[in-house]
C-alpha cells in the first residue's frame, strides 16, 4: 500500500524523533512521560527557534536597528500564530508570563471598573487559578463571587442551575473549558451564551483544554480566554486572548510611558522575547503534523488526528485501570466529551506513594491535586490525592501497557 503524505506527516515514530527527552532512560527503562497535563516534553524546532532568536536576533523592541527590528518582526510573526490558533485578530493575543499572572492581571484591571456589591460566578470544578484570582476582587473590590457546584457522580458542572447565579449585578463569569483534574469538557459555549444574556463578561480558561481540542473563540463567544503553551509543546509562557475593544478599554496597571494601543497596553514590562518565538514554534509544530491550505487549516487536520491517537489510548487506560481490583478512576467515563488524560487512585495509597513506585518502572506521572483542590475535595480525597496519567501526542501503545502492568503490580 501506498502511503499517504498525510500518514507520513503524522507518523508517531516521527513525531517521536522530535523529542530528545524521549531518549532518557531511568532505572534501566525508557522513560515514559505522562506528566504532559502539568507539561508536555518539547520538541527540536521550538527550541531551535529559541536558540535562533537568542544567538542570532536578541534585543529590546522598537528601536530601529536591525536586531530590534528582527525582534518586533518574530514577535508579530507569533502573534500571527496565535491569531490562527485562536480564530482570532493578532491586536488580541497577549503574551505574559504564565496563565496565573495574566489572570490576575486581567482581574486586577477590570475590577478597577467595578464596585463592591458586583458580582462574579466562579466554578468548583476550575483550577484555582481561573478561581482565586477572581476570588481576589472579594478582598481588593469588595465584589460578590458566586460558585456553580459539580456534580460528583458525572464529574460535570450542574449548567441547569447557572441561571440562578446569574442577574444584573453580575459583571463575569469565568469557567475552565477542560478539567485538568479528572478530564471534562465544559459546554463553555453555553455559559458565555448566558452570560451575555445578563450583560456579563466571560472568561475561558484553556489550558487544559488547549492541547486537546483546537480552540474558536468564535465559536465559544468568550470575551477573554487563557492558555499556557508549555501544555502543548512550547516553553513555559502563558498566552491571553481579549477582544480588541475590552482590553482598550480595561485600566490595566501600566507604566505612563509604555503603549496605550491593544494588545500591548496589557502586556507589563519586557516580555519573555524567546519564549514569545518558541510558543509561536509551537503553534507551527503542530501545525507541520496536518495538511491543508491555511495554518488555521493545518491546525484543524492536526488536532483531529492528534484527537483519533489520543482518545483511543484513554478508552485502552481507562478501561484497563477499572478493571484492576482496588484501583478507581475519576471523572466522566471515556464515552463522554472528555480530554486524555485519567486519574486514579490505588487503594488508600498516598497518591505521591503510588507515583515514586511507578517512577522504578520509568513512568514519570503527576499526582496531588494539580492545584484543582476544590475537585479533590468533593471526591474526598484531599490528604490521599489522585494520580493523574496524562496522554500526549508521542504517548504510545507500548508505554500505556507499561502503565496499566506497572498499577496492576502496585494494587497486588
Amino acid at each position: 500500500m501506498t502511503t499517504t503524505a498525510t500518514e507520513t506527516t503524522f507518523s508517531l515514530d516521527a513525531i517521536r524523533s522530535q523529542f530528545p527527552a524521549l531518549a532518557r532512560t531511568f532505572n534501566g527503562h525508557p522513560v515514559a512521560y505522562y506528566d504532559g497535563p502539568g507539561g508536555t516534553q518539547v520538541p527540536r524546532p521550538v527550541v531551535e527557534a529559541m536558540n535562533d532568536y537568542l544567538y542570532n536576533h536578541n534585543a529590546n523592541t522598537h528601536w530601529g536597528f536591525p536586531t530590534s527590528d528582527e525582534t518586533d518582526a518574530m514577535i508579530s510573526a507569533s502573534r500571527a500564530a496565535f491569531a490562527d490558533f485562536f480564530n482570532a485578530s493578532a491586536d488580541e493575543v497577549v503574551f505574559g508570563q504564565n496563565m496565573t499572572s495574566l489572570t490576575f492581571h486581567l482581574a486586577r484591571a477590570l475590577g478597577r471598573g467595578w464596585q463592591a456589591g458586583d458580582e462574579l460566578v466562579v466554578t468548583e470544578l476550575d483550577h484555582h487559578a481561573n478561581v482565586d484570582t477572581w476570588r481576589s476582587l472579594e478582598k481588593d473590590r469588595g465584589m460578590v463571587v458566586r460558585v456553580l457546584p459539580m456534580d460528583i457522580e458525572s464529574g460535570t458542572l450542574l449548567l441547569d442551575e447557572l441561571p440562578a447565579l446569574l442577574n444584573g449585578r453580575t459583571r463575569l463569569v469565568a469557567i475552565g473549558a477542560a478539567s485538568n483534574a479528572i478530564g471534562t469538557i465544559s459546554d463553555v459555549a453555553a455559559v458565555c451564551r448566558m452570560a451575555r444574556d445578563v450583560g456579563a463578561l466571560s472568561f475561558v480558561d484553556a489550558v487544559h483544554f488547549a492541547p486537546h481540542k483546537l480552540i474558536d473563540i468564535k465559536a465559544i463567544g468568550c470575551d477573554f480566554l487563557a492558555c499556557s503553551a508549555y501544555k502543548f509543546y512550547g516553553p513555559h509562557i502563558g498566552i491571553l486572548f481579549g477582544r480588541r475593544e475590552l482590553l482598550e478599554a480595561a485600566d490595566f496597571p501600566k507604566l505612563r510611558p509604555s503603549p496605550n494601543n491593544a494588545p500591548d497596553r496589557a502586556e507589563t514590562g519586557t516580555q519573555s522575547h524567546e519564549s514569545i518565538v518558541g510558543a509561536g514554534a509551537a503553534v507551527d509544530f503542530i501545525a507541520s503534523l496536518g495538511q491543508g491550505a491555511t495554518r488555521r487549516e493545518r491546525l484543524a487536520d492536526a488536532f483531529d488526528k492528534m484527537h483519533d491517537k489520543d482518545d483511543a489510548l484513554t478508552k485502552r487506560l481507562w478501561h484497563g485501570l477499572s478493571a484492576i481490583p482496588g484501583v478507581r478512576v475519576y471523572g466522566p467515563g471515556p464515552e463522554a466529551q472528555r480530554t486524555s488524560l485519567v486519574s486514579f487512585t490505588v487503594g488508600d495509597r498516598p497518591s505521591s506513594e503510588v507515583s515514586r513506585m511507578l517512577t522504578d518502572s520509568g513512568i514519570f506521572i503527576s499526582h496531588g491535586d494539580f492545584y484543582a483542590s476544590t475537585v479533590i475535595e468533593r471526591y474526598g480525597v484531599s490528604e490521599q490525592g489522585l494520580v493523574r496519567a496524562g496522554i500526549s501526542l508521542y504517548t504510545t501503545d507500548e508505554e500505556v501497557d507499561r502503565l496499566l502492568a506497572a498499577v496492576e503490580r502496585i494494587a497486588a
